[in-house]
């Protein structure tokens, strides 16, 4: 196996996730805010689950997202 093509390509992939994910995130708390189901102060539980062909575990991350510190 081609250790740098393979490490190339596993980050081409995360950043792919991390920018459409956090583009997504920030669309979906816009629209909530905007709704009124959030007041936009709330810490808001996330959770990442990846998955790659041929591994038999998922890759989960839990963690949490505010907009105010």
């Amino acid at each position: 196996m081609d250790e740098e093509a393979f490490n190339l390509s596993t980050r081409k992939f995360l950043k792919q996730l991390g920018v459409t994910s956090q583009r997504e995130i920030e669309r979906g708390v816009r629209d909530a805010v905007d709704s009124g189901r959030l007041s936009g102060s709330e810490r808001l539980p996330a959770r990442a689950v990846v998955t790659a062909g041929g591994l038999d575990e998922e890759i989960v991350i839990d963690g949490a997202i505010a907009r105010e510190e």
